[in-house]
């Protein structure tokens, strides 16, 4: 395995998702946020159903509302609607920085639902990290903010999404799943615009270059995401996934002029940290092949 090329796919893709957020924040200033996420639904979509066709992959299939397909697919929206309100309202590396707990939740969550083993040590790490969210959201703190919720609640929808990804049948297409992920997104900003009564808006040139820009930086940071699977050591590989945190807190300090406060990365610090040692955990206690 090239773990050394993985590891900067994986640099790369982080980076790619992390421009994408910015960009949803920026036009969120001008654009309805719903507005947004029906545009970004239909750009992703096209393209993976583009990709798919070329590779003889069919979209059309009534996998796509069955079982573990379906319950993914219905997280998936759910998700879109709280990280985009969130990403518009919250500060990048705030939303960030909760988003980077998920991991700690998934394994929470398969050792309740699907029975996986979990010791003492991760389900330690799991209440630091907990610890974390708390010191940044800081509810009842003066300086609470609310919005900071729609984040914590997309982390629990998201790990929803995860675990049923896990019970997808192996028929399923990686590329399904995706296009079928991209197409759930506008339903979902529809539905946002009509309960916040919003009415959606004609973007003009620079708004649809910024646009394509987020589609871009997202579509390739998914793409530099799978190629860093595939191609490296998923222990070396997952662990630079918390470069995201990295390249949010920059894009916010020097476009947005966010400044992290202590509390804020000393919680970032533990989340961070909680989910290298739960990967750490996983990756000894793993079988060896041979």
């Amino acid at each position: 395995m090239d773990n050394l090329r993985a590891s900067l796919l994986m640099v790369g893709s982080m980076a790619g998702f992390a421009i994408e957020d910015a960009v949803i924040k920026y036009l969120s200033a001008a654009m309805p946020v719903g507005q947004i996420m029906v545009l970004i639904g239909l750009g992703g979509s096209a393209i993976f159903c583009a990709v798919a066709w070329a590779r003889g992959v069919t979209v059309l299939s009534r996998q796509a509302v069955r079982g573990a397909v379906l319950l993914r697919n219905l997280s998936e929206m759910v998700s879109a609607s709280l990280v985009v309100l969130a990403i518009a309202l919250v500060p990048l590396a705030v939303v960030t920085a909760i988003l980077q707990a998920m991991p700690l939740v998934v394994t929470l969550g398969a050792a309740l639902f699907l029975g996986e083993p979990v010791g003492w040590r991760r389900f330690s790490a799991i209440a630091v990290g907990f610890l974390g969210v708390l010191l940044i959201i800081r509810p009842g703190a003066a300086d609470f903010d609310p919005a900071a919720l729609l984040a914590l609640a997309a982390v629990v929808t998201l790990t929803v999404r995860d675990l049923a990804t896990r019970r997808v049948a192996g028929d399923v297409h990686s590329l399904q799943l995706s296009a079928w992920g991209f197409l759930t997104i506008v339903p979902a900003g529809v539905l946002l615009l009509a309960i916040l009564g919003e009415a959606p808006l004609a973007p003009n040139a620079g708004q649809w270059g910024w646009l394509l820009a987020g589609l871009c930086a997202g579509t390739l940071g998914y793409a530099a995401l799978v190629g860093a699977t595939r191609t490296g050591d998923i222990a070396v590989t997952t662990s630079f996934r918390y470069s995201r945190l990295v390249f949010a807190m920059a894009i916010g300090f020097t476009f947005f002029g966010e400044r992290p406060d202590a509390m804020t990365l000393i919680g970032s610090a533990l989340v961070v940290g909680a989910g290298l040692f739960t990967l750490w955990r996983e990756m000894r206690l793993r079988p060896m092949p041979g």
